[in-house]
């Protein structure tokens, strides 16, 4: 905040030069005009030029100056607290929940049954599929499935101090991803009818939480054509999320992944939105990555699991060999940069034209849930 001190009226009139930087500073418009509209009054014009009319007398003076500058901290206040809440358009992008009945099931052989050959047998007095072998086989696994609303602002990158286990700060280019999670209610459940089926029926889950796994996934490929792969979790770094917080927020607090996972997500209805702000951060990135996923798990409690019926035998631990695949959001992104002046501006959401094999999507697809 600026203060001035005058000691004559004629000193009030120095205001008026700068009211050219005020407009930039406002931005012109009805905020501008408002504050002119205050000004007007103690204005007049002599020789071309506008002065303050002050009566003569010096409180009134500078009591004209003490309202306007409060006026005008106000203004950058309030706009400040504006923009905490609301972002112009097309800087958000967000995914809605998705929950499929294919996520509300899973069909499998309960193995640690169908091993042993002796419950394989011809009953006496009822039917073949009756016996506990035939009852174990294509069984149904059930269960209630739920999933987050995800939003979150372009990839960027920030420079920043990090220390390191040597005691010393070090410079590092950070890569990050600013993003809010909502619970919306989106859930199914199944439901048994009369006739011993099953139908998904739509149940709102909650509070939930969400604990975040954030992947960054290359899909670049050699001069051979051979593919690179690199991948890099997401780092707590708690020296860097102030500046980020600076740069995108506005005061409003950033979450690490630790600290979100702590957070009880309430389900929200109406027009309201609430949500929780969280950042995703990577270090060491290799700066040559051109083509890239960012995967996001945690944002639903969806998964699939395999059997192999070959590897297990009859005494081996319940689920040996068993592999579980989580559902993930994968948001594309690619940059036609290099090594050299690492730009963010650089960074494009979607995937490159012409390469969405290296992705596993058909062209232009920006984003998609996938099982991993």
């Amino acid at each position: 905040m600026c203060v001035f001190e005058v000691d004559s009226p004629e000193a009030v009139g120095g205001l008026v030069s700068i009211m050219p930087t005020l407009s930039l500073a406002l931005g012109g418009g009805k905020t501008y005009q408002r504050v002119c509209r205050f000004l007007g009054p103690y204005l007049y014009w002599r020789n071309g030029s506008a002065t303050f009319f002050s009566s003569g007398h010096p409180s009134f003076s500078m009591r004209v100056v003490s309202t306007f500058f409060c006026m005008l901290g106000l203004v950058f206040v309030g706009g400040s607290a504006t923009a905490r809440g609301q972002f112009a358009p097309g800087v958000l992008t967000t995914i809605a929940p998705e929950v499929t009945q294919a996520d509300l099931v899973g069909v499998h052989d309960i193995l640690e049954l169908r091993a042993n050959a002796e419950l394989e047998r011809e009953p006496d007095s009822s039917t073949k599929s009756r016996t506990l072998f035939e009852m174990a086989k294509s069984v149904g696994f059930r269960r209630d499935v739920w999933c987050l609303e995800f939003t979150f602002k372009p990839l960027r990158m920030i420079q920043v101090d990090i220390p390191q286990e040597s005691g010393k700060m070090q410079r590092k280019l950070i890569w990050y991803l600013v993003y809010r999670v909502r619970n919306t209610g989106v859930g199914l459940s199944p439901q048994e009818q009369e006739d011993r089926t099953f139908m998904a029926v739509e149940k709102s889950m909650g509070p939930l939480q969400f604990v975040p796994e954030f992947v960054l996934s290359s899909h670049d490929h050699d001069r051979t054509g051979q593919p690179v792969r690199k991948a890099y979790l997401d780092r707590i770094l708690p020296a860097a999320i102030p500046a980020i917080e600076r740069r995108e927020m506005s005061g409003s607090q950033l979450l690490s992944s630790v600290q979100i996972s702590e957070q009880n997500l309430e389900v929200e209805g109406g027009r309201s939105i609430g949500g929780v702000w969280g950042v995703a951060m990577w270090e060491d990135v290799d700066p040559q990555i051109d083509f890239f996923s960012v995967f996001v798990g945690g944002l639903t409690n969806a998964y699939q699991w395999q059997d192999s019926p070959e590897s297990f035998q009859l005494g081996d631990p319940p689920g040996k060999g068993r592999k579980f695949q989580h559902k993930k959001l994968q948001l594309n992104f690619w940059r036609p940069g290099d090594d050299l002046a690492e730009n963010e501006r650089e960074i494009r959401y979607g995937s490159a034209p012409g390469r969405a094999e290296s992705y596993g999507t058909d062209e232009g697809v920006a984003y998609r849930w996938i099982s991993r």
